[in-house]
């Protein structure tokens, strides 16, 4: 659409009858034909879509001549191009109590217009991983041969919790919003208080430059003050901006004062331009127009400036506007067609099942062939992104079908072929006889050789009774993993490398057991420190002989450091210093480490929330009889809690140094 300035005229001082709030005279006529000029609202590219229409309001000559009140008053919070927008917390990987334990914390600690996300996406998460329970529940009562109409729906007790936080959620917003409302009758109550006082400006006596600070001073007052009712903001507004007129009408600022005035309005303009342009930069085509919202509300408040200048800032403004709206209509126009193209890509998916499903199939390979197909392309699904809403849906459950159906059928032929896998049961338990003759033999490179064998007519086998699989293949594996582990026993002795590094370990222990703290307690924390050193720089040793030396070694070490007379906290950082090294030998460690670290940032954040409550009722204790004793009793938990905090937080750093949380 065709942009036009809203500056407001300044016209040439020949041509009108009356004086703008600058001294300059303007032509009723001219001003009422320039306030028609004035546009309306830039239009968003895709109203369809999500963001607010950026609006640049109509105002007259007199009431831009006014100052500005910068920013915009609205119900919705200014964006800042130097606030730093964090991705959303990612909960999906999150077990169903954990995610009620999150759900707690964040409603119990944060503000509620900071978490409306958060708890949706948890609420979503939870009642999916809630349905999947019952689902397997209900599924695993009906294979195990239950009847349909036995079954009782199982209740987990988590759920009333969830529905409790929920609601506490709920009034905790509602309150929120009550407390913001009566802050927005604040707000509004100050700005007439201040409309008044301006009133009082046109009465004072004293010097006029005394009376100009004041009355700038005024307006420093307005702008500071928060929102106010949406439905008072434009009564509050004209009725500002007409007594600002007047105030000007009154002084009669002089045309030094007013060129000044004028020039700052410029550079303010040209700054509002250069962060425009700067926005044709910013990735996020919805993130630019969003911004560019505020911008065109921050120019309709600066008033207007030098009358050479006008036309030339105004068309820089609109060039960076017209490229934005551009980029953010192009956005939404490629949102569309990726979504028509995951819709066609999602219906080919759907065309490929019920292909599969209309298939005769004989035996259990063809029907084990075909249901990797199914998971294959169920893979495949799950790597394209959403289709048009009004489709999404419709398309979704037409693949659940087809796949559902799949596997129902499946499962009815695995049910008329009992014998066949009560055939291949028999042909597995002679496998795994088999196995287990061999598991204890030493001759490593034929018995190897046989087992592996062995495997491979174990996957040439078909299936067997479902309850019966799993078992049957822990059997067999179990014989298969006893012969490799000795063997992989048996040729880790045989490196002599092995055996140094276990001469050198067994070095330190001695070292360690014989060690003489003397008086000098840092001097013995520091030698400490070096023989943990010189332990983790040791290479491995003997599998037989890892867990010995291990333990002597943790024990010796624990001792030495039990004599220090240091502080209980640096013990306990030292001792899982020597934790950590000790779990490097472990290629199964890392799982385990990063529990502990998620344990610990929640045992950190419990204890933050911990001292924020306990410091809050210091307050109340000073009312009562015993207020000295609890408050000491109080003060010596923060105390505790913030050491505890410490020393977390120093595991949790040398978690992130030791690599084992990757």
């Amino acid at each position: 659409m065709i942009m036009k300035n809203p500056e407001d005229s300044v016209l040439d001082e020949q041509s009108g009858a009356t004086e703008d709030a600058y001294g300059t005279e303007i032509n009723p006529q001219a001003e009422k034909a320039n306030e028609a000029d004035t546009p309306g609202k830039i239009e968003n590219a895709d109203p369809s879509r999500e963001g607010p229409e950026v609006k640049v309001n109509k105002r007259s000559a007199k009431l831009n001549a006014a100052v500005p009140e910068p920013g915009k008053n609205t119900e919705e919070e200014s964006h800042d191009l130097d606030d730093i927008v964090l991705p959303p917390v990612d909960y999906s990987g999150y077990p169903k109590n954990e995610l009620v334990e999150t759900l707690s914390l964040i409603i119990e600690n944060r503000p509620p217009a900071e978490i409306r996300s958060d708890v949706d996406r948890i609420k979503v998460l939870f009642y999916k991983k809630l349905k999947q329970e019952s689902d397997e529940r209900k599924n695993k009562f009906l294979e195990s041969g239950g009847k349909i109409e036995d079954y009782r729906s199982w209740v987990d007790p988590s759920e009333a919790r969830v529905k409790h936080l929920l609601e506490k959620y709920k009034e905790k917003k509602t309150d929120f919003n009550k407390i913001q409302e009566v802050e927005k009758y604040e707000n509004l109550k100050k700005k007439y208080d201040i409309i008044d006082r301006i009133k009082d400006l046109v009465n004072r006596e004293e010097s006029i430059n005394k009376t100009f600070h004041e009355f700038r001073s005024l307006q420093n007052e307005w702008h500071a003050i928060g929102i106010v009712p949406q439905n008072s903001l434009k009564d509050i507004w004209e009725n500002y901006h007409h007594h600002v007129e007047l105030f000007y009408d009154y002084i009669k600022i002089n045309k030094e004062l007013r060129d000044l005035d004028l020039k700052k309005n410029l550079e303010l303009k040209v700054l509002l331009c250069e962060k425009a342009e700067e926005l044709l930069l910013e990735p996020n085509a919805v993130n630019a127009f969003r911004f560019l919202q505020d911008y065109h509300n921050q120019w309709r408040e600066i008033g207007p400036v030098p009358q050479e200048s006008k036309n030339e800032i105004w068309e820089r403004f609109k060039e960076a506007t017209s490229q934005i709206n551009k980029r953010h209509h192009e956005y939404f126009e490629k949102q569309k067609d990726d979504q028509r193209k995951n819709l066609e890509a999602k219906i080919a998916l759907c065309e490929e099942v019920e292909a599969i499903n209309l298939m005769e199939f004989k035996n259990f390979k063809d029907f084990d062939e075909k249901a990797d197909k199914v998971v294959a392309l169920q893979k495949m699904w799950r790597t394209l992104g959403f289709a048009p809403k009004k489709q999404n849906n419709k398309v979704y459950q037409r693949f659940r079908d087809a796949c559902d159906n799949f596997f129902e059928k499946k499962r009815g032929f695995y049910a008329d072929n009992k014998e066949i896998q009560q055939n291949n049961l028999q042909m597995k338990i002679e496998l795994c006889i088999q196995a287990e003759s061999l598991q204890d033999s030493t001759d490593w490179k034929a018995t190897s050789d046989a087992l592996i064998k062995l495997q491979k007519e174990w996957k040439e086998i078909g299936p067997v009774p479902r309850k019966q699989s799993e078992k049957s293949w822990k059997r067999f594996r179990k014989a298969c993993d006893h012969f490799f582990n000795k063997k992989t026993e048996f040729f880790a002795e045989l490196d002599t490398s092995y055996e140094d590094n276990l001469k050198a370990k067994l070095a330190v222990i001695e070292e360690l057991e014989k060690f003489d703290p003397g008086i000098d307690v840092q001097a013995a924390f520091e030698r400490l420190k070096e023989l943990q050193r010189k332990w983790t720089e040791i290479g491995f040793v003997p599998f037989n002989r890892k867990d010995e030396i291990t333990n002597r070694y943790r024990n010796a070490l624990n001792q030495e450091f039990d004599k220090l007379k240091i502080g209980d906290e640096d013990k306990s950082i030292l001792k899982y210093k020597t934790k950590l090294d000790n779990l490097k030998a472990n290629p199964k460690a890392s799982r385990k480490v990063r529990n502990e670290r998620d344990k610990f940032f929640t045992k950190i954040k419990q204890l933050e929330g911990d001292i924020v409550l306990w410091e809050n009722n210091i307050g109340f204790f000073a009312k009562s009889t015993n207020a000295d004793n609890m408050i000491r009793e109080v003060e010596d938990k923060i105390e505790s809690a913030k050491k505890m905090i410490k020393t977390l937080e120093e595991k949790v750093k040398m978690i992130d140094q030791s690599g084992l949380d990757d």
